[in-house]
């Protein structure tokens, strides 16, 4: 089978290449932009942003021009006829990324669950592959969308790129070699500060022009956690403990310290996902073998003395390697990361401040609260929200201390909400499937 390089560029020979629609042009979305026009048969068709000077500019700063190279609608119907003549399209209708005839593929990079999961459900009702950069909607909801892709006959599928994308490339081909392995895990490239806000991170955001409540999502560790609980619903590992130790250490010292106490690590048990401070911006698998030709070839080949090895990748390109996960789907009807295992793990709410009655909540990256990497079964059995429903309609009802988990009877949650919606109904149908 041709590598996608080659089939990549037989689509650009035969003038075929494939269109997508990004939604969010933030610094994911203007990455894969600009990637995406460096690619063969590839074309950002769409792009879309609640604020339209950030798709213009996405354009702009990749060497087009605007009138000539891309234009502004705000209908299907426009969209339609400026594709048609080959003209790019900004936009701040994200309908445009799922319904246009000429879209093979949309791609979410806004994280914001409730935009992810209208996105998904658009693009899978009007037959179009949908990449979630979105990790934040697919540990949510993902194993509903999933199933209904399938049933649709498109590909839904997590990005190339993200954390979980990227530890899902080494685990696989481990487990394709017949490795036993006992832990997946991701760097961490900053220490958790569970009390940072968006004010907080403001400055520093400002110097690496990003979002504060992104970077604050980062440093409050709710990113971490999300990641985690996306590579537990793909493989099924588990958390060894809620929210995972997070200890530090280096590459080399990963075998150990990623064993079981008994054998002088920090670990209770095997098949369970990790992170750790020092090894940002990588992810591992940890890996063992008990046939004796092959640990004696893994020493002669300096991957360690075993019984634990440790399968490093040190980058992961984030919204520059989506496009391969969009190209995986429409060529060859592959995913690059699915909730397969159905709701292995949540990401739980945790409030980041004391919560009073009445109190109105602000979701990932805010104020009033942060995420958690725990168990299905732990969260059932008490009863955690999972943080991902959490919209600024979310009201408290009862009181919550910082640092304690928020339950679903604490809260009075936004029922027009289609994250919300969705939840019951894979809640109902699929969750153990």
């Amino acid at each position: 089978m041709l590598g996608l390089n080659y089939k990549l560029e037989e689509l650009e020979k035969n003038d075929m290449p494939i269109y997508a629609g990004i939604v969010g042009a933030g610094q994911m979305g203007r990455g894969m932009v600009g990637q995406m026009l460096s690619m063969k048969g590839m074309r950002p068709s769409v792009v879309v942003d609640v604020k339209i000077e950030n798709a213009i500019n996405a354009f702009l700063r990749a060497g087009l021009s605007l009138g000539k190279d891309f234009a502004e609608a705000s209908t299907v119907e426009e969209a339609d006829r400026l594709l048609e003549q080959g003209v790019f399209v900004v936009t701040t209708n994200n309908e445009l990324a799922t319904k246009c005839e000429s879209i093979d593929c949309a791609i979410d990079a806004t994280g914001v669950p409730e935009v992810g999961a209208k996105v998904a459900i658009d693009a899978i009702n009007n037959q179009k592959h949908i990449v979630m950069l979105n990790v934040e909607t697919d540990v949510c909801i993902g194993h509903i969308l999933y199933k209904l892709a399938s049933n649709a006959g498109v590909v839904y599928t997590g990005s190339a790129g993200d954390e979980p994308g990227a530890v899902l490339e080494i685990y696989d081909f481990a487990k394709a070699l017949g490795f036993d392995v006992r832990v997946v895990g991701k760097g961490k490239n900053n220490a958790i500060d569970y009390d940072c806000t968006p004010d907080s991170v403001a400055a520093e955001a400002g110097r690496k022009n990003m979002s504060p409540k992104m970077l604050c999502s980062f440093k409050d560790g709710t990113k971490t956690m999300v990641e985690m609980t996306a590579m537990a619903n793909a493989t099924g590992f588990l958390p060894d403990i809620m929210g995972a130790h997070g200890a530090s250490g280096q590459v080399k010292d990963l075998p150990k310290l990623l064993s079981l106490k008994s054998e002088g690590g920090i670990l209770n048990s095997y098949q369970v996902i990790e992170y750790i401070n020092g090894v940002a911006p990588g992810v591992f698998v940890i890996i063992s073998t008990t046939q004796p030709d092959i640990l004696h070839e893994l020493n002669y080949l300096s991957m360690g003395e075993g019984p634990n090895f440790v399968l490093y990748r040190p980058y992961h390109l984030c919204s520059l390697e989506t496009p391969l996960s969009a190209a995986k789907a429409v060529i060859d009807n592959i995913p690059t990361i699915v909730p397969r295992m159905g709701l292995v793990a949540e990401t739980g709410t945790v409030a980041k401040i004391d919560l009073n009655p009445g109190d109105t909540l602000d979701g990932i990256g805010g104020f009033t609260l942060r995420g958690t990497f725990i168990s299905a079964a732990e969260a059932k059995e008490k009863n955690v929200l999972p943080l991902g429903l959490v919209n600024k309609k979310t009201r408290m009802l009862r009181p919550v201390k910082k640092g304690e988990l928020v339950t679903y009877g604490d809260v009075e949650l936004d029922e027009s909400s289609l994250m919300v919606q969705l939840r019951k109904l894979q809640d109902a149908l699929f969750v153990g499937a």
